[in-house]
């Protein structure tokens, strides 16, 4: 009897050295962006009950955990800010005085070697929870981009080193990037949300950030789930705009989309794991349904593989560990 031809595929496998020098992606504490929540107050630390592990800082704690980000090798953080008070315009979000100015200074004072990345959007600053000014029952485009602009520029005199914004009014990018530019912070980069589903994968963020909306929804600014050729033509105007960076939000249940964009264009993509996925993971494992460390390092490096440059993720500090004990 002849021997039947086959690849023996296993010989690449065989040993975890060999495995891994054939490994095709890997991520590293380098490639995370830790998002934090920056409160009033001092020595707050509120815990956000529908994210365990994660917390609310006031800005003296806040900059404490700056001290471990920084010693665990993250490079990055994105700031989110509860203001005090709240009004229809967001007032708070473009105040030189604001929550996110006033932690931005503190940390860049403290690590200045730390990249700080500032959310630029209204709605953890408004009454009403949404992402721009309100006329009747609509989030008017134009006259929230003119605000967002001024948060902007704000943040950046603060001391932002890059501007992330997540906010989806037609037009956002063109309008922060001539603002900055006309402000001097020509040199400032714009890491533009531009594929941002309107996702149930959010609720847990709203929470942490006291976001949500007091009347209807953002689907009439955030992308339908169902839609995969408008994520190309939104990334494809946030390019012509002058973004640096291009988000697709959410991760997990968009790598396709992901793939899509990495292949379409030429910037840096991030994926934004966000708080619904980080939930359900930590839900599991204190249930003890999964291995923790196993199904969020496979995650990330999901993430990575549909062609992620960067990962915005609520599991930075336990991921860089867990890739330092590899």
């Amino acid at each position: 009897m002849n021997p039947i031809e086959f690849k023996r595929h296993r010989r690449l496998r065989t040993h975890p050295t060999v495995r891994a020098m054939v490994r095709e992606t890997s991520i590293k504490a380098a490639d995370f962006i830790y998002p934090l929540f920056v409160t009033e107050g001092e020595n707050v630390r509120n815990p956000i009950a529908s994210m365990p592990g994660v917390d609310q800082f006031s800005i003296d704690l806040l900059l404490k955990e700056t001290d471990e980000v920084v010693e665990l090798g993250i490079s990055s953080i994105i700031l989110f800010g509860i203001p005090s008070s709240k009004d229809a315009v967001g007032s708070e979000a473009y105040d030189d005085e604001g929550i996110i100015q006033r932690a931005t200074r503190a940390v860049k004072e403290r690590h200045p070697e730390l990249v700080v990345l500032a959310d630029t959007c209204l709605c953890e600053y408004t009454d009403h929870g949404h992402c721009g000014v309100i006329h009747g029952t609509d989030v008017d485009n134009d006259a929230s981009l003119e605000l967002l602009a001024k948060t902007a520029v704000s943040q950046a005199k603060a001391g932002a080193d890059i501007i992330a914004p997540s906010n989806m009014m037609d037009g956002f990018v063109a309008v922060i990037r001539q603002a900055l530019d006309e402000a001097g912070f020509k040199q400032i980069p714009i890491m533009s949300y531009a594929v941002k589903y309107a996702s149930a994968y959010y609720g847990p963020f709203r929470e942490a950030a006291q976001s949500t909306p007091q009347f209807g929804d953002r689907k009439t600014y955030q992308m339908d789930p169902a839609n995969r050729m408008e994520a190309m033509r939104e990334a494809e105007s946030d390019i012509l705009e002058g973004a640096d960076f291009l988000i697709v939000k959410p991760a997990l249940s968009y790598l396709d989309i992901i793939r899509d964009v990495k292949n379409h264009v030429l910037l840096p993509v991030v994926a934004y794991n966000v708080s619904g996925e980080y939930a359900m993971v930590k839900a599991a494992a204190q249930n003890g349904w999964v291995d923790e460390k196993k199904i969020v390092l496979e995650t990330l490096t999901s993430m990575k593989r549909a062609g992620a440059d960067i990962i915005m993720t609520y599991h930075a500090k336990d991921a860089a560990r867990w890739l330092e004990e590899k």
